[in-house]
Formats: C-alpha cells, structure tokens, sequence
C-alpha cells in the first residue's frame, strides 16, 4: 500500500521540489495539501494541519514544508496523531524542540525523518567513501548566493529562528558532517548583520576537527552573478573538490562525477524505507553546528539589506 502523504505549507521550496519529487517516487500518493495561503487543484486542501487531522481525510504521512518558526507546534500535532512526519531543513527553529520531537515520535513508534537535501547530491557519498581513506589536512567552504533570488519577499528568513544566511549554510555543513571522518567543533565566528535585520547576511567561521584538522567556512547572501557552492579538501594524497552544491566531483583535479539534481526523489524514496521498516533518521549535528555560531560568534553590524 502506498503512503497517503499530506503536504504542510505550499511554498515556493514544495512548488520547486516537492511535488514534483512525491509525483516520482514509487510507494508515496499525495492526498491532501494544507496551507494558509494556497491550494492545490485536484487535492483535498485546508487552512492548517489542525483542519487536515481533524477532517475524514486519512492520511499516513505529513510532509512539512513550512518556515521553521512554529513547525514544532505542527509536528508535534501530526506525531500525537500517529502520523509519521518529514522536516523540511533545518528540522526546527531551537535543538530543544527538535530533540522533543525525536522523543515523541519514539514514544508513538513512528517515523521522523530530518532531512538534509544536500547531503542527497551525487558527488556527497563518494566523496565520503574517498575520503576515509585519505589524511586530510584542511577544509574550505565557500557558499555564497544570491538571497533575492532564492528567498523573494520571504520576510521569516530575517526574523530569529529563520536563520538568515544559515538557511542556505546548513547545507553545506549538512554535507561538511557526513563527508568527513572525524568529528569538529567551532572555535570563533564573525556574523554580519543587516543593522534592519535579526538574522545574518554573511558569516565567516573556523571550525577544528578532534585531530587538529582547520575547517575554514564563509556563507554570503549577497551575491549576484554565479553563484558558489563549493567544498574544497586538501588532503596528502591530493585535492578533493565537491561543486554546485555537491553534484560535481573532482578528484585530484580530474573530474569523477557531474550529475543533474535528483536530492528530493532520493529523500523521498528514503521516507519509503523508513515508513516501511519503522525507523528513525534525525541527525541534528548541522543544526548544532549553527547554534553555536549564534553562541560563539563576534556580531559585526553592516548595511540595511532592502528585498
């Protein structure tokens, strides 16, 4: 039997990604949509995930795509029901409430599945094979984009909880901690704040992983032109490169993998397995990798940023 899948929050990120993605994956059906803002035609849809659970609509599954403030409150709702739920990244707004939402999700022995659609990118689990059997010795990340482009009018990216430029900065540490060997930790940070904004706009951080290995990253908001996604590692064997978010691989500076983007169908047909087999994936380490910038870092004040 298929999984009977709802959608929470019909945004641009489920316009863009999500539904095309359910609509390609064997062994998941949408059913319904709920959303403040939007419908979908040929859909059962509602105001908010209180009207779904509480309609003759029966769903298995809740998929929330909505902005990571007040996701909590909707997660632990479809939990409580007994549905089995899949986060949008960053999986909630604090660690507590994620964490609580682990417990919960135990307790009603259901799935939550925490994705990192960026760890879904080709070049991301060979890159991680290869590099466990190299000596690294440093690692940069360079992510930079454009946020007019990417998050037009989304006033809750600016707001605490929204994470500013970490929106787009926890993919690459989603990535930073599957790929690497070893664990690490944050040192210092600087973040640049828009002196009209809560949240940054650019963020330059040291990290050290437990062997003494510099791990270097630098997030912007404001570029235009091209944008960067890039992960390079330097390692005694040679350089290992990981672009366009992770789709490209070289190696030594040979090319070894350029594929198109397929990250949602593979989170997709993961949820599959995970409903099926009754399990749990909630690794929160980007997250907490991003809580203590907001800790540890040095807040530089810098331009009003206008959308």
């Amino acid at each position: 039997m298929s999984i009977r899948l709802a959608i929470v929050g019909l945004g641009k990120i489920a316009r863009d990604q999500h539904l095309g993605a359910i609509a390609a994956t064997d062994g998941i059906d949408l059913v319904a949509v709920a959303s403040r803002n939007a419908a979908l035609e040929g859909f059962a849809s509602f105001n908010d995930i209180d009207e779904l659970l509480a309609s003759d609509v029966w769903v298995d599954a809740v998929s929330l795509c909505t902005p990571p403030q007040g996701r909590f409150a909707q997660a632990r709702a479809a939990l409580a029901a007994g549905k089995h739920v899949m986060l949008e990244k960053p999986p909630g707004a604090t660690l507590a409430e994620v964490h609580a939402l682990e417990a919960l999700a135990k307790a009603k022995g259901v799935t939550l599945f925490a994705t990192w659609h960026s760890r879904e990118a080709a070049a991301v689990e060979p890159a991680r094979a290869l590099l466990a059997g190299r000596t690294i010795r440093r690692v940069a990340v360079e992510w930079k984009e454009d946020v007019r482009h990417w998050h037009p009018g989304q006033a809750w990216i600016w707001e605490p909880g929204g994470l500013g430029v970490f929106d787009p900065g926890i993919n690459a540490l989603s990535i930073v901690t599957r790929i690497l060997p070893e664990t690490f930790h944050l040192v210092c940070c600087e973040l640049f704040f828009p002196e009209n904004r809560a949240a940054p706009i650019a963020a330059s951080l040291a990290f050290q992983t437990a062997s003494g290995v510099p791990v270097e990253a630098e997030f912007d908001w404001r570029q235009t032109g091209p944008q960067t996604w890039d992960i390079r590692i330097e390692t005694e064997e040679g350089p290992v490169v990981l672009t366009h978010g992770g789709s490209r691989l070289m190696v030594d500076g040979e090319p070894r993998i350029v594929e198109e983007d397929r990250e949602y169908r593979n989170l997709y047909r993961h949820f599959v397995s995970l409903v099926g087999d009754g399990r749990i994936d909630a690794d929160f380490a980007p997250l907490v990798h991003v809580a203590d910038a907001f800790m540890l870092g040095r807040r530089t004040a810098v331009e009003a940023f206008e959308d």
